[in-house]
């Protein structure tokens, strides 16, 4: 049985007898690994992606508790147009139902007769209610779609008699359900996995991830395999949320060639990738970003490095190539490989780790380490007015290009931005603040985004503010923030390819992460600019004190879960879904948190306790800096 239904569904459903050795199940599915021995899954095994689920039709005679119990365990199988699963409707309901979209419930769906004198019993038939936590839905075009925490479901499933097909017998039959699939947690998580596609950011040649979910194995509709899927989602065009500010440059109507339901690399790594007649016009320019979508969300979907995409016109001839190398010029993220690891060191100065330093716990001066720090990195100034000169700040952000740095003066009414260059001059902005609460008040800390504008809230109460310097100088913009409804904007973080916001919005008792998406009206200096449609983007926190970009669509988030009493941090993805790395090893009373797109490189954190800490992959949180504050990646 799974794992989410396992106590509910036990009260309907008597013993399940497990496919093997000849025997049958009397209702329900199988749970069993593609390959080797048959064997029982216990509900703790059934969130493993190896293990599938096989669907069986109802037996002769079933009770109306049977039927529902096995029409729900059907659902979560890979069965083929889910035809064992309609075996439990009424020919009409069989035909009319269509399982597109998901609703995803905490702990599985919870059938249970409807409450009356004859329990459930009408004058025309059998109805059960079905009841739980609504965590998301998951819409026709694989986009997740979170609830507010918590939401209660609650649908009804109808039976009638009907007879049998050979005009013997009455047997019961579900007439009347829930559109679409209903399935626990861990069955969604075993199901479908998330996967970045890929569009192009309006008016610009770079690429911004959209996150869906696609079934792991081959799609019981459309017996597409995952590859087959994923490319066909890019085809069928960016996610309702994002539309407004990307496109596809694959012609409207562009579909894989005819019947087409498998995609493979080859030895080479390469994909071929058959389109129908819509695109076999395209021009060798349009053709290599059509090529650069499909090649960046290949990259995001397996491990393997995708050496070329080649896509083909519907009468077999090459459309265009493109090189693994070749899409880097439409990379969403135009970094370093190895970008800089910055913090505020205890003057209030800002530092560098040195990439190159080994774990002796040396001063970047020579000298000892005599403030008792266990420091395992050695740290240096950076170049210009922030370094060595007499200006000190609170908070730091480094532009993309690493070439200028932002930072807030230590009473956090004043924005400033320098060269990181020898000596070069400090620039002053005119970003200032009101506000008098120079602890918890005034300017956050700032952020870059991708076209090299620069991004500051101002925290005062009385004229809160969400501001935006083209460039990083000139006249500072107000940005719109629609939906605030009264909360205030306490930090910003946005994304590489400029197009979306991370916010921490506070309405004065708890504090949350919405997402924002950017729209752009007016060209250059003169571009209007204003953050839409707030989504939240970790639904399962009721608190969040710090957030950071740590992928193209995904972002690692400090706080506290609902009903929670201590600090986690854990990655999320962007539509406010888990992401699969989970919750990270625990580090005490962190307030800052940096990453990067690349996940090879550390997280970095300021720790009340423990200083500046980072997080390599696989490895525990070590201390790098004892005194210092403000840790801070470029962006």
């Amino acid at each position: 049985m799974g794992a989410d239904r396992g106590r509910a569904r036990g009260k309907l459903l008597g013993s399940v007898v497990v496919l093997g050795s000849g025997s049958l199940l009397v209702s329900g599915c199988a749970s069993m690994p593609s390959s080797g021995d048959v064997h029982s899954v216990s509900a703790s095994q059934r969130a493993d992606s190896q293990v599938q689920v096989y669907a069986v039709p109802p037996r002769p005679g079933a009770e109306p508790s049977e039927i529902v119990s096995g029409f729900l365990e059907a659902m979560t199988s890979d069965d083929p147009q889910f035809a064992m699963a309609r075996q439990y409707l009424t020919p009409k309901a069989a035909t009319d139902w269509r399982a597109t979209e998901v609703t995803v419930l905490a702990d599985g769906p919870d059938p249970q007769p409807t409450r009356s004198a004859d329990r459930g019993a009408d004058a025309n038939g059998f109805t059960f209610t079905v009841s739980g936590k609504r965590v998301a839905v998951i819409d026709k075009h694989h986009a997740y779609l979170p609830t507010a925490p918590q939401e209660a479901y609650t649908q009804t499933i109808h039976l009638v008699r009907q007879s049998g097909g050979d005009g013997t017998g009455r047997e019961w039959r579900i007439d009347a359900l829930p559109e679409g699939l209903l399935l626990g947690q861990s069955d969604f998580q075993r199901i479908y996995r998330s996967v970045n596609k890929y569009y192009f950011a309006a008016g610009q040649d770079r690429l911004v991830a959209d996150p869906v979910y696609v079934r792991q194995r081959t799609d019981p509709e459309t017996q597409m395999n995952l590859i087959a899927q994923t490319v066909q989602s890019v085809l069928d065009g960016p996610t309702n949320w994002l539309k407004p500010v990307v496109a596809s440059k694959f012609p409207s109507g562009t579909a894989l060639k005819g019947d087409t339901k498998t995609l493979a690399l080859d030895d080479r790594n390469a994909l071929k990738v058959p389109l129908n007649d819509r695109a076999s016009n395209a021009d060798e320019a349009q053709c290599k970003r059509m090529a650069a979508q499909l090649l960046f969300t290949l990259r995001d979907l397996t491990t393997t490095r995708i050496g070329q995409v080649e896509l083909d016109r519907s009468n077999g001839s090459q459309l265009c190539v493109l090189s693994g190398d070749q899409a880097e010029t439409y990379a969403p993220d135009r970094m370093s490989t190895s970008p800089g690891q910055y913090f505020v060191d205890a003057a209030g100065h800002v530092e560098r780790m040195r990439p190159d330093a080994g774990g002796s716990g040396a001063a970047s001066d020579g000298s000892d380490s005599s403030d008792g720090s266990d420091a395992s990195v050695m740290t240096e100034p950076v170049q210009g007015p922030f370094g060595k000169g007499e200006q000190q700040v609170r908070t730091v952000a480094v532009s993309r290009d690493e070439k200028r740095a932002a930072g807030v003066s230590p009473d956090g009414r004043s924005l400033l931005v320098a060269p990181l260059a020898s000596g070069s001059a400090l620039v002053r902005t005119l970003v200032t603040s009101d506000d008098k609460n120079a602890k918890d008040g005034g300017l956050s800390a700032p952020s870059w985004d991708g076209r090299g504008d620069l991004w500051v809230a101002d925290r005062d109460a009385a004229r809160p503010r969400l501001l935006r310097l083209v460039r990083g100088q000139g006249e500072p913009q107000t940005v719109d923030v629609a939906g605030l409804n009264g909360a205030r904007v306490q930090q910003v973080r946005m994304s590489a390819d400029g197009v979306r916001a991370a916010l921490l919005v506070s309405d004065g008792s708890r504090t949350t992460l919405r997402i924002g998406r950017v729209e752009r009206s007016g060209e250059g200096d003169k571009s209007v600019v204003s953050v839409v449609e707030l989504r939240p983007g970790a639904p399962q926190m009721e608190d969040v004190t710090a957030v950071s970009w740590a992928g193209r669509s995904r972002l690692v988030v400090v706080g506290k879960e609902t009903g929670g009493v201590s600090q986690q941090l854990r990655y999320v993805q962007t539509d406010g879904s888990t992401s699969a790395a989970g919750t990270l090893p625990s580090v005490n009373k962190v307030t800052d948190v940096a990453a990067t797109d690349d996940d090879r490189m550390p997280l970095v954190a300021h720790s009340q306790e423990d200083g500046i800490v980072r997080l390599p992959p696989g490895a525990n949180w070590r201390t790098a800096v004892k005194k210092g504050s403000a840790p801070a990646y470029p962006g």
